[in-house]
């Protein structure tokens, strides 16, 4: 008795789905709506402010740049802002990332008594607007000496309940149970399966929600411009007192708020690509 073998088609690959013109100008219509705000924003830190008043307005860069972002960094110090900021956004991003991980990881994977309630605590928590929490903030950080100082900026901001629920829905969708079990089987400890097995597969997530907390530290302005002063600002601090005065130059507000906008610019210029090919990489299953 021969035995029939069943022999298949190969499958044709299909060819990829091509952009057509409509695509390109539609985007390009989309980048030039984005670019245009950082473009006029340049040409109006290049001008002087009479020159901006006039209509029609210049469209072109002026010569006026250096000198304007000069009198921003000797009026308001924004040196010693952009390294206030950037210490208050390094730590609170480091640390958001880690504790928001851990936290993620035990609401994802964890059994626990009281899981459920805890983790609905905490999304219940992003339902109450900080304003209401700005006096009982202040006041327990008068009392532990910490007011005017960065720590009264960094210390709220340490974890955050948003990151909790990003990280926690992540590790749910992307860390099998069998590699944890596997882990346990292993001898690891639970500190240990962390590091060695949770952590690899969390750092895409993690890079999306360190560059999520950067920009956000970044650009706080509410909480710092009541607890900081004008002598130890933060970058949204000193751009609030640039424009303070009884005539405001738009031109030097405009040229402090590029300086303040470039690490921002730079950050995601440099980590983009590597936070857009991790998402792609941990949405890939074996």
């Amino acid at each position: 008795m021969t035995a029939s073998v069943a022999v298949f088609p190969r499958s044709r690959s299909r060819p990829q789905d091509r952009a057509g013109v409509p695509t390109y100008v539609v985007l390009g219509l989309v980048a030039v709506a984005f670019v245009a705000p950082f473009y006029y924003m340049l040409v109006a830190a290049s001008r002087p402010m009479a020159e901006m008043n006039t209509f029609p307005p210049p469209l072109l860069p002026g010569p006026d740049l250096w000198k304007n972002v000069a009198t921003a960094v000797r009026s308001q110090n924004i040196g010693l802002a952009l390294g206030n900021s950037l210490v208050v956004s390094g730590i609170i991003t480091i640390s958001t990332a880690l504790f928001c991980t851990l936290a993620g990881y035990a609401f994802a994977k964890m059994r626990f008594r009281g899981r459920d309630t805890l983790f609905a605590i905490t999304l219940g928590t992003m339902m109450i607007p900080p304003s209401l929490s700005v006096v009982p903030l202040y006041t327990i950080m008068a009392d532990l000496g910490l007011a005017g100082s960065l720590s009264s900026v960094v210390l709220p901001s340490l974890v955050a309940a948003f990151g909790v629920f990003f990280m926690r829905q992540y590790l749910s969708q992307s860390l099998p149970d069998e590699l944890l079990e596997a882990a346990r089987m292993d001898g690891a400890t639970s500190l240990r399966t962390f590091w060695s097995v949770v952590l690899p597969i969390a750092r895409p997530g993690m890079a999306v929600l360190g560059m999520l907390t950067f920009m956000t530290a970044w650009n706080d302005f509410f909480w710092p411009v009541i607890t900081l002063n004008s002598t130890n600002p933060t970058v949204q601090v000193a751009l609030n007192n640039l424009g303070s005065g009884y005539v405001p130059d738009t031109a030097v507000i405009m040229a402090g708020t590029l300086v303040g906008t470039l690490p921002v610019l730079v950050v995601f210029v440099l980590l983009g690509r590597q936070i857009v090919g991790g998402i792609i990489a941990g949405a890939v299953k074996g």
